[in-house]
């Protein structure tokens, strides 16, 4: 972070004030609760902030890395030298107005679910078990029951890498599954507009509870894991079914590199066992999924991304191409 001297961690701080960490432990805010230490973490508390951010990050010719509450995310070992922008719980206001809820970038996904049940809206229900941030989940397109959010997407707010805002309304956010144009454009999603239908309090909560049982049914929840490793291909999955099966079906469950397992609960889970690196992680990730495209022909792409000491970021699926089975 040679660019980032003491002078210009005060001018950072003046545009983002209380929300300046430095030395930040990547391992205590991940999900995986793998990573080094990061020089810099910036939470700011409105797009405004955000703005400002990028426009004297643009000037200085610097490329910060963001991240929102780390779903999907694995941190290098060596840690982050590249700034980070983390939105998160200072970026989490909502406002629901009849069927149309307003809603910040940092909003904890299942709080929002619950808050629009309480509102009698429903389109939510699927999104109530997902552990995540509003903005990574409509940059994902995520959800479950193979829906998406970006069904219920209004209109989207965000910054781009010169500081500019922009809306775009969702038919200019190119929603597909698990996709969308915030992947490949650049901009931080800072907020969206979002519309649901009216439906009675009990059968959305009914609905949820049923959801939620069905996900502490199947997935791990006692060990770090970041979610699903690999995404469904709507291909494949016609073919083969989804990534957990194939990969359960070539004898991973259980499978091992130091401390990272593949969960003998849900095959498409790798979960630290304690002491797990990310070298670990992303070479069980290179095993399977060459294992699986022996086996099937078809490449699983990570929904996992690692993100590298200077802030480049690849999914994790692409990081160790050639790997011995």
């Amino acid at each position: 972070m040679d660019q980032l001297n003491e002078a210009a961690i005060a001018e950072l701080t003046a545009l983002c004030p209380g929300g300046v960490a430095r030395d930040v432990d990547l391992s205590a805010i991940s999900r995986w609760r793998i990573g080094g230490r990061a020089d810099l973490v910036l939470r700011p508390s409105s797009t405004a902030e955000v703005s400002a951010l990028m426009r004297w990050f643009s000037a200085q010719g610097i490329r910060p890395v963001v991240i929102g509450l780390t779903s999907n995310l694995l941190f290098d070992d060596a840690g982050l030298r590249a700034p980070c922008i983390q939105i998160g719980e200072r970026m989490a206001h909502v406002n629901i107005k009849g069927q149309q809820a307003w809603a910040q970038a940092g909003a904890w996904v299942p709080g929002f679910a619950r808050k629009l049940m309480q509102a009698w809206l429903s389109g939510a229900e699927h999104i109530c078990g997902i552990p995540g941030t509003l903005g990574g989940l409509i940059c994902m397109n995520g959800g479950s029951q193979r829906k998406g959010i970006g069904s219920s997407i209004v209109e989207v707010e965000s910054v781009d890498a010169t500081g500019k805002v922009r809306n775009r309304p969702a038919q200019d956010c190119a929603f597909g599954y698990r996709q969308s144009v915030f992947q490949t454009n650049g901009e931080i999603i800072t907020a969206a507009s979002l519309r649901f239908s009216s439906r009675p309090r009990a059968e959305i909560r009914s609905e949820m509870r049923t959801i939620l049982a069905e996900r502490r049914r199947k997935f791990p929840r006692k060990e770090p894991n970041c979610g699903s490793v690999f995404k469904s291909n709507p291909a494949m999955y016609a073919e083969i079914g989804p990534p957990g099966a194939a990969i359960e079906r070539l004898g991973f469950k259980g499978a091992r590199e130091g401390g990272a397992l593949v969960s003998p609960q849900h095959a498409n889970f790798i979960v630290n066992t304690g002491r797990a690196t990310a070298t670990e992680v992303l070479t069980l990730i290179a095993r399977i999924g060459s294992a699986v495209e022996a086996a099937t022909g078809y490449r699983m792409a990570a929904e996992a991304c690692f993100v590298q000491a200077d802030g480049t970021i690849q999914p994790a699926d692409t990081v160790l191409n050639e790997i011995t089975i």
